[in-house]
């Protein structure tokens, strides 16, 4: 697979640039310098994210987002959980016990 996210991506089945083996890798936005979780859809090449506003649905039920535009890069997750899984496991076989002194 590729090391590189889509340059859009949404996370609405019925949106046509939805891909769900992307999000089954997990992507990682950060947004002028912030990492976001919030972010329904995203593009790179145009400079935008899409995120939800509050609580507030449309008439069909979807809910309603704003458009905010800024720098946007994306990277998958999947290679960040190997590397905390990884240093999970470490820490569960290092109970924190001291030696016993003789």
């Amino acid at each position: 697979m590729s090391d590189t996210p889509p340059d859009r991506l949404s996370i609405q089945p019925k949106s046509p640039h939805f891909d769900q083996s992307a999000l089954e890798r997990g992507v990682g936005i950060r947004f002028k310098g912030a990492e976001r979780t919030d972010v329904e859809e995203y593009s790179i090449s145009e400079g935008w994210i899409r995120v939800q506003v509050g609580r507030k649905t449309d008439r069909f039920g979807n809910p309603l987002t704003i458009k905010l535009s800024g720098e946007v890069e994306a990277w998958f997750q999947d290679g960040d959980k190997a590397e905390d899984g990884a240093a999970d496991a470490e820490d569960a076989t290092d109970d924190g016990a001291q030696p016993a002194e003789d």
